[in-house]
């Protein structure tokens, strides 16, 4: 009985490792904006609240960005969970809004079900408040019906940071690929030469992550007014 229990999970290794790991392309994807809404933001304390504001943002960005077809989604909006943020909304004036009333996990509402295959897309990127109900809970359900899933772990907060791993494994665990909205960016775009590029991603990165906009600016800083100084060159050569 060992024997056979050991051997399935090494042909189910061997299966995975053979059909690789999913990369999201920018053609097949769709976005998910799942429960980032004003009052279920205040649950959120794994992540600094000024951060995870930002993140949000950036996450539903992603659209218009890189020309994402997008369906947002709340949960009883009109009660202490609130609306999402106008600063979402603003960006996303003519996408699908789901308005759930009671189901827990969104794939349970038909209305969304039928707005996320509507896309045509197969493969998901989603993000949510919380972690380890919201978003955990619509992955493992679009891992069952077949997409390839990508969680942006940096846009979806919960409790505590041991209760966003245990959801993390989680997700992992039934096949859902746990990124962070850096790598979901860099797949996305895929070639500093394609388009969107350097040219549209840079000030992108400029806005949502600044560490990476200061490098380019840096960069162009040294290249446009920059002076070598005595010494500095002794490492090149």
């Amino acid at each position: 009985m060992l024997a056979s229990h050991l051997l399935t999970t090494a042909l189910l290794a061997v299966s995975a490792l053979a059909a690789g790991t999913p990369r999201i392309d920018k053609n097949k994807a769709a976005l998910l904006v799942v429960d980032h809404q004003v009052g279920l933001f205040q649950l959120v304390k794994d992540i600094n609240p000024s951060e995870y504001v930002n993140n949000i943002v950036a996450h539903a960005a992603l659209g218009p960005l890189f020309n994402l077809p997008t369906v947002l989604t709340t949960s009883a909006e009109t009660g202490p969970n609130g609306p999402l943020p106008k600063e979402i909304l603003q960006l996303h004036p003519n996408s699908t809004i789901v308005r759930r009333n009671g189901e827990v996990n969104a794939w349970h509402s038909e209305e969304f079900r039928n707005a996320v295959r509507a896309t045509g897309r197969t493969q998901i990127i989603l993000a949510g408040i919380t972690t380890d109900v919201c978003t955990t809970f619509l992955a493992l359900s679009l891992a069952e019906e077949g997409f390839e899933v990508f969680a942006n772990a940096d846009a979806s907060g919960t409790f505590n940071k041991a209760i966003a791993d245990n959801a993390n494994d989680r997700m992992r665990n039934g096949g859902v690929q746990v990124l962070s909205f850096f790598a979901v960016v860099g797949e996305l775009m895929g070639d500093w030469r394609n388009t969107p590029g350097a040219l549209e991603v840079l000030p992108f990165l400029d806005r949502f992550l600044p560490p990476a906009g200061y490098l380019a600016r840096a960069h162009a800083a040294a290249v446009t007014n920059g002076t070598i100084l005595p010494g500095e060159l002794a490492g090149l050569e």
